[in-house]
């Protein structure tokens, strides 16, 4: 089955990723990663996305465009796949439309992860981190036994700059303009599931596993 994952930041995308791709068998495409073994594998179009993101540029969408084109095409995808950060746009997603059918193939279905934007808020801005061994804590979800000390090493915990309020309410706002118009259109498509990402891990994936007619 084809697939393509949505959900903001924080909404636990990742974790059902692993969980899908372990079932189902399934690789999952993360536009990162096919940029990575792109460049590492010297495509033409790799070494095109090499030399924007080298400048810090977006790269344009015909280049990205063509190394999901690449990737979708190989025989590990044969079977169906699990995109992840693609498309992120309208034109990307129309863009994908047209391929896949040049490939013989089309989306099953649109899972998108929803958890209302306060929860994400309380998820993203609780992440404590310890300065001296790295370990990682959340002061909601998995909080140190004694407040801003690491259980493992004593060190002191700290927030990274980019999950203080203010970033992580920027990051949440940008996300959610540049996602409604894709959400939209894949709802018009029917291909468009709301999966409620706010119940415990193991409950989403059982509601994602049923909508894949899992048994």
């Amino acid at each position: 089955m084809n697939i393509v994952l949505m959900g903001l930041p924080g909404a636990g995308k990742g974790t059902q990723a692993e969980k899908i791709v372990e079932k189902y068998g399934i690789p999952h495409i993360s536009t990162g990663d096919m940029f990575r073994a792109a460049i590492k594998e010297g495509t033409e179009l790799g070494l095109e996305a090499k030399s924007f993101m080298d400048k810090g540029e977006l790269v344009p969408d015909k280049v990205t465009i063509g190394i999901v084109r690449e990737r979708l095409s190989k025989e590990d995808c044969h079977k169906g796949f699990l995109l992840d950060g693609f498309p992120r746009t309208v034109a990307q997603a129309d863009a994908l439309e047209n391929m896949l059918s040049d490939l013989g193939k089309k989306i099953d279905y649109v899972i998108n992860i929803d958890v209302d934007k306060g929860i994400l808020m309380e998820r993203l801005t609780g992440r404590r981190i310890c300065k001296n061994c790295g370990a990682t804590y959340h002061l909601v979800f998995n909080p140190p036994s004694e407040s801003g000390v690491c259980d493992r090493c004593g060190g002191e915990l700290y927030q990274r700059a980019d999950d203080n309020e203010e970033t992580v309410q920027n990051r949440l706002d940008v996300n959610i303009k540049q996602t409604q118009p894709l959400l939209s259109f894949y709802e018009e498509k029917g291909y468009l599931r709301n999966i409620n990402g706010q119940q415990d891990i193991k409950q989403v994936f059982a509601d994602i596993d049923e909508l894949l007619g899992g048994n």
